[in-house]
């Protein structure tokens, strides 16, 4: 599994040196069109003379929350019009390539050839792809989806009302987030607040007891 997660890293990296590309974190409203923020941005690029442009939504993370991945001057175009497309906030992400893009297509075969070598078994636990939110079925779907996820977009927020749904009444299971950060469980915040109240973040430096 290492030696899989390797071979993606080395391969996604390549993709990411070929073309200058990065991700971009967003906060908007419900005016916000990202839809038309995207399309705009690549009209500015093709007007710059770049061919086939890349900006997509690649990181459903919370409702108004989104991550928007493609060409270095489409992202640089959002931020200079972010009052236009209703933004509340931008930043960009310390990263270096639109992962979750068309971008990262050269990094697809690499993946799916070292997943062929392995041996994958059904989950005994529930285990969700964020490619579309549901629960993996069995080995063959396994390895499908994980490498249509290198260029899919992460659903995030939806693999959480996947992950927490309930008949009206039932309680929420405990959540536990271990290690360094509380980033997750600030958006299951966002995404499903009565599910937060049973969550813990466990600080991977805490005592034992």
């Amino acid at each position: 599994a290492l030696y899989a997660v390797k071979v993606r890293a080395e391969a996604m990296q390549r993709a990411s040196e070929a073309v200058p590309s990065g991700m971009l974190s967003v906060l908007g409203r419900r005016e916000t069109n990202y839809q038309l923020a995207c399309l705009e941005a690549r009209k500015h690029c093709e007007s710059l003379g770049i061919k086939d442009p890349v900006c997509t939504i690649s990181n459903y993370l919370f409702p108004d929350g989104r991550v928007i991945a493609g060409h270095i001057q489409a992202l640089q175009f959002l931020q200079e019009n972010a009052r236009k497309y209703y933004f509340v906030r931008t930043k960009m992400l310390p990263v270096s390539g639109a992962f979750h893009t068309r971008l990262m297509e050269p990094a697809v075969e690499p993946l799916a050839e070292v997943l062929k070598s392995m041996e994958i078994q059904k989950p005994l636990l529930c285990v969700y792809s964020n490619v579309d939110g549901k629960k993996y079925m069995h080995s063959k779907h396994i390895k499908k989806l994980l490498v249509k996820q290198v260029v899919s977009p992460v659903l995030w927020e939806q693999t959480m009302h996947s992950v927490y749904e309930r008949k009206q009444g039932t309680e929420f299971p405990y959540t536990y987030e271990v290690g360094p950060g509380n980033q997750l469980g600030a958006i299951l915040r966002k995404c499903n607040l009565k599910a937060w109240k049973q969550y813990k973040h466990v600080d991977d430096l805490e005592d034992e007891d």
